[in-house]
């Protein structure tokens, strides 16, 4: 990789400010806001998929309020109608015509909470949101706020009455990751700082959506040399000749994976990606893409355990230095 110069513009203290304001109600859950952000930076989304009561909520309102963001949660549930996400036309008697009225998905910060919980139908209207960054309803295209971020969660243990999401709904999400218990430091801290007021209700803005906005472009114009992009799809071509892999990650997650370098580089305050940071977003922006074949599953394996074996076998490519004349 060629020699660059580290861009002062992206050594701004953003990302940390916003990082310190959710530490003040999330304790011990600095990688996972970070992962949260990187994906917030990328224009990404992020899946969570971990036990009730270890943060999940916290973590996504905290991180609204530090941006001043509009925030709304959908509680997913086995009734609930596509409508109640995107939003319906009402017919208004007084002018004699429809209006429309905006779903919660028309937010900056959505989060979707227990959205395994609800159809497949329901689950769909979401898609359009996820990709394409609008919705569509009654026929018209409707665009959503910028920035838009979607945390959607579900829960490991519960499968009663739950639709498992589709793959094509789980490749629409950058990241899939878990928060897990807090250690027992963690939890006192937790018990400390609840006993009379919950922290997320004091909890200031620390930074604009004008901000944040002007950090996506930054971040789109971090340098991405063709060798790194040589391992991204080193790694995800990997993922498809893997003989535990029934589908392999799609050219999707070769996207995804080099916009979430991207973000990461710039909170490493670097203005390029190094294969290191690929190597450590993989098992995040790649386990959550691939199905096991049936001999892989009577093996115990998991995503997990085949992303790490991929991992450990892909090559990094070497760029030859220039032979002189």
């Amino acid at each position: 990789m060629e020699n660059r110069k580290q861009d002062s513009t992206v050594a701004q203290p953003f990302v940390d400010k916003i990082i310190e304001n959710v530490e003040k109600v999330v304790v011990g859950k600095r990688s996972e806001i970070e992962l949260s952000l990187i994906a917030m930076l990328s224009g990404g989304h992020v899946l969570l998929e971990d036990v009730p009561g270890v943060g999940k909520t916290m973590m996504v309102r905290a991180i609204a309020k530090s941006l001043g963001a509009d925030f709304k949660r959908i509680q997913f549930t086995p009734d609930l109608l596509p409508s109640d996400v995107t939003g319906v036309s009402v017919f208004n008697q007084q002018t004699m015509d429809f209006v429309f009225r905006p779903g919660p998905v028309m937010s900056n910060v959505v989060l979707a909470d227990e959205i395994n919980r609800t159809s497949p139908k329901t689950q769909a209207a979401l898609l359009e949101a996820l990709e394409e960054g609008s919705v569509t309803t009654d026929g018209m295209t409707r665009e959503l706020q910028d920035p838009f971020f979607v945390m959607a969660t579900q829960n490991p243990i519960e499968y009663g009455g739950t639709y498992p999401l589709p793959e094509a709904q789980l490749d629409r999400f950058l990241f899939k990751f878990k928060i897990g218990y807090p250690s027992k430091r963690e939890e006192l801290e937790v018990l400390n700082r609840v006993e009379k007021k919950h922290p997320i209700e004091a909890l200031k803005e620390v930074l604009t959506l004008d901000d944040l906005l002007n950090m996506q472009k930054e971040v789109v114009n971090v340098y991405v040399d063709e060798m790194v992009k040589t391992y991204i799809i080193n790694l995800v071509t990997a993922t498809r000749k893997h003989h535990t892999v029934y589908l392999g990650a799609s050219p999707r997650a070769s996207i995804a994976l080099m916009k979430a370098g991207q973000a990461y580089a710039y909170m490493q305050k670097r203005d390029y990606v190094i294969p290191d940071d690929i190597k450590f977003l993989a098992p995040y922006a790649l386990g959550h893409r691939i199905l096991l074949n049936s001999d892989a599953k009577l093996s115990n394996l998991t995503n997990d355990h085949v992303i790490r074996d991929v991992i450990k076998q892909a090559n990094i490519p070497v760029q030859k230095e220039a032979t002189k004349g």
